[in-house]
């Protein structure tokens, strides 16, 4: 009943983002509300990448078991805390 996706709010202009940053700062969060509050069905889905509450595509090698182990390994290794159970 859990759903965890990626998102893209965009370069929007924040500290982070600076003055000059090209997108819509509303845009930036509106695909975060989206996927938490929406019952839309584009929306209750899991493991997704999204930029402006459209799915997009993500490299192949994000989908490899193998890849994603090895960064949990790493990331455990510099901060010294067990991600995995």
């Amino acid at each position: 009943e859990v759903y965890a996706n990626a998102v893209n709010p965009g370069w929007v202009p924040t500290k982070m983002g600076g003055a000059n940053a090209a997108d819509d700062l509303t845009k930036g969060y509106q695909t975060q509300v989206w996927l938490a509050s929406s019952n839309d069905p584009e929306a209750l889905v899991s493991g997704k990448y999204f930029f402006h509450k459209k799915q997009e595509k993500t490299i192949s090698e994000t989908d490899e078991v193998d890849i994603q182990n090895e960064l949990l390994k790493v990331l455990e290794e510099k901060s010294g805390l067990k991600l995995i159970g």
